[in-house]
């Protein structure tokens, strides 16, 4: 699996040396929210849940807790309260967005 993350390199912080995150959670967030990536499912969340743990139960890699978070628009917080809609979408087709 190629590795890619939440960070992608921003021309306009220290001349393109710096790393920003919102371009990436934002990317994606449209992606969906547009319909070009497709959810693969919803699911509520019954408990205190963390994302990081959501993220290894549905994507075998608890690194993947942002992505979980930019698609059901929670934000940055690891811990959600119950009764929160969880989106998920595949791991190919966010790679195809931010990678």
């Amino acid at each position: 699996m190629t590795f890619f993350s939440r960070y992608k390199v921003d021309d306009q912080i220290m001349g393109g040396t710096m790393l920003g995150t919102a371009q990436s959670t934002s990317l994606l967030r449209r992606a969906v929210n547009s319909g070009i990536v497709p959810v693969v499912r919803r699911f509520r969340t019954t408990g205190f849940d963390r994302l990081d743990n959501l993220a290894g139960a549905v994507y075998d890699d608890s690194n993947f807790w942002w992505v979980l978070a930019a698609t059901s628009d929670i934000g940055w917080g690891l811990q959600v309260p119950p009764n929160t809609i969880i989106v998920v979408v595949s791991i190919d087709d966010v790679r195809k967005v931010v990678g």
